[in-house]
């Protein structure tokens, strides 16, 4: 069995100011993306500029931060924060939701799209790639914060987090390596070729979708929510949804 390092979430101090290691992992991530968007484009990988992907990275900024929050109010807690409207700028507080900064981010690059003539699918099989080292990025900043905690496990590598009862499993590190490490593997190696337009992005619907489904199971649902349908989380349903709509973007892209 395993402890948690139960690590400081504050990495440093400036004065008055603390800095978080969960906002110097989103720092991180989106360093990495805007590093490797370089790389593609160095390649001719790419169907934007290094000026637009400059102005992208901002935009993108913008969609994680405002869709991911939007997400989770609307997604996990719409009857709390319609009753407590006040709240929903709290970020600081936590609560912030991947499939909703997904959403967001695909309408910044509506926007980005129309603002620079681009075709928005080709957009986005570009910026498809460059997602999974954030997703990497922010898993490391929950295992700092020993939130969201695996279920309760006897595995050998089973963990034991502050304040939270039972060895459970390392749910973050989990989904660090599917849906970090995993999928940016496999879509770079995807996307290094000339492909159909939207497959790459299909493709990363369908594995997050796959990914993030399984690590569910290792995963403990919000306990405001619980298990839905079938047994599934809220999680899980989003994923299914991401899955069909990769399935159905593959089928139109390969015809």
């Amino acid at each position: 069995m395993l402890t948690h390092p139960n690590i400081d979430p504050i990495a440093f101090s400036i004065g008055p100011l603390a800095v978080r290691w969960y906002g110097l992992m989103y720092l991180a991530g989106f360093a990495i993306g805007w590093w490797l968007g370089l790389r593609r484009i160095s390649r001719g990988q790419s169907p934007i500029t290094r000026q637009q992907l400059d102005d992208l990275l901002f935009l993108i900024v913008l969609g994680v931060i405002l869709g991911g929050r939007l997400g989770y109010v609307l997604f996990y807690k719409p009857g709390y924060y319609a009753a407590h409207p006040a709240e929903i700028i709290a970020i600081w507080q936590g609560g912030m939701s991947f499939h909703g900064g997904l959403l967001g981010v695909m309408l910044a690059m509506v926007f980005a799209a129309r603002r620079h003539h681009i075709d928005w699918l080709r957009l986005m099989d570009f910026i498809a790639p460059l997602i999974p080292p954030g997703i990497a990025a922010g898993r490391l900043g929950n295992f700092i914060n020993a939130e969201l905690p695996g279920r309760v496990t006897d595995l050998p590598w089973a963990m034991l987090f502050p304040g939270v009862e039972g060895a459970r499993h390392p749910s973050q590190l989990y989904q660090f390596a599917l849906e970090g490490v995993t999928l940016f593997f496999f879509l770079w190696w995807f996307s290094s070729k000339p492909r159909p337009r939207g497959q790459v992005s299909a493709l990363f619907l369908i594995g997050y979708g796959v990914l993030r489904f399984i690590a569910e199971f290792a995963r403990e649902p919000d306990s405001f929510i619980g298990y839905l349908a079938l047994g599934f989380t809220m999680g899980q349903w989003l994923c299914l949804a991401m899955i069909a709509g990769g399935i159905a973007l593959f089928t139109w892209s390969r015809r």
